[in-house]
This record gives structure tokens, sequence and C-alpha cells, in this order.
């Protein structure tokens, strides 16, 4: 299995040309993240995967939201619900943006329980609030689908990747987010 999935199935990806017979998906792949970041988000989506298993699609977001603390607890995964990420312009703080869970201090999770895609909208939320964060990667997982595969998206803040590399904005790609690959061993 690959670091990161080629996606051909039609997504609303906003005109990128990532649907059906656009170009393949450009990301970069988890093996470029820090192992132990990684290694906790393979928990973390472990986690949802049980709860989504045990619930299936159809309740609240709340109601995965509550469950999937619950897992986390109990396989003793630490994290903040509904964490307030300061927002700053020119080092003066204009305001706040609340993220569902920030995990470990690590990293971002947005809960969906929505019967669609990932929209850009919601993807562009999370690289905000990642980037005013000043963290790496963010997941969205949307527990409404039959399988919770085709509702875990990776964001990725790649100005902070890159800049751990020594890129400087602009030397990269567009590929800041790809859809997360689910290992159903998880």
């Amino acid at each position: 299995m690959s670091d990161y999935r080629n996606d051909n199935r039609s997504h609303s990806n906003e005109g990128r040309g990532r649907g059906r017979g656009g170009p393949p998906r450009r990301g970069i792949p988890l093996s470029e993240l820090d192992p132990t970041l990684t290694s906790i988000s393979h928990k973390v989506i472990g986690c949802a995967r049980d709860v989504h298993m045990a619930l299936g699609g159809g309740y609240d977001e709340s109601v995965y939201m509550t469950a999937l603390q619950q897992e986390m607890r109990a396989q003793g995964i630490n994290f903040k619900s509904n964490h307030s990420i300061p927002v700053k312009y020119k080092d003066q703080v204009v305001g706040h943006s609340i993220c569902d869970l920030l995990i470990e201090d690590r990293f971002i999770v947005d809960v969906m329980a929505a019967y669609r895609d990932v929209s850009g909208s919601e993807r562009s939320t999370l690289r905000a609030q990642l980037k005013s964060a000043d963290l790496e990667l963010g997941l969205i997982i949307n527990f409404a689908g039959r399988l919770l595969k085709d509702g875990l998206v990776r964001v990725l803040n790649v100005d902070k990747i890159n800049a751990a590399k020594g890129i400087t904005p602009g030397d990269h790609h567009d590929g800041d987010e790809a859809m997360y690959d689910f290992d159903e061993k998880a």
C-alpha cells in the first residue's frame, strides 16, 4: 500500500482537476511526516474505525464526537475538545478559531456526520487552523458514509513541512491535502 492514495472517484474539489479523468492527486507521503505523529494519527483512525463499526452511519455529529472521545480516552490518547486557536495578524491576535479536537498537542481532527463529500471549504478551514496553530497535520473524519475510509481526509500545512526541510513558500506544488490511506488493520 502506498503512503497516499490517488483518488479517481468524483469529488467536489471545486475545479481542481482531481475528479474522474483528471491528473492523479499529488501530495506529501506519510513517510515524510514525523513517525510519532503518523503513529498517533493511526491510533485516532483506529478509534474512529471502532466507533464507526459499532454505531454505523445516521447519527448526529455530537454522537460520534462523544463516542470518539470515549474511545480515545480508553486508548490513552490525550486530546482537548473545542480547543481555541488564536489567529494572528502582524503578531497581534485578531480572533480565534475553534477546532473540534486537538490531539496530543500535535494535530487537529475535524469530526463530521454529513452525507456528502468533504468540501474544499472544510479543507480550507482546517488548513487555516493548522497554520494558526503551527501544526503539520489535520484529519477530517466524516462518519456519515457506509465506509469510514471514504470519509477520511488528510490535510497538511505544507508551509510548515517544507520550512522544516528548508524549502521556502512558493517552491512547492499544490498538494497540501490528499485522501488519507486507510488500513483496515489500523
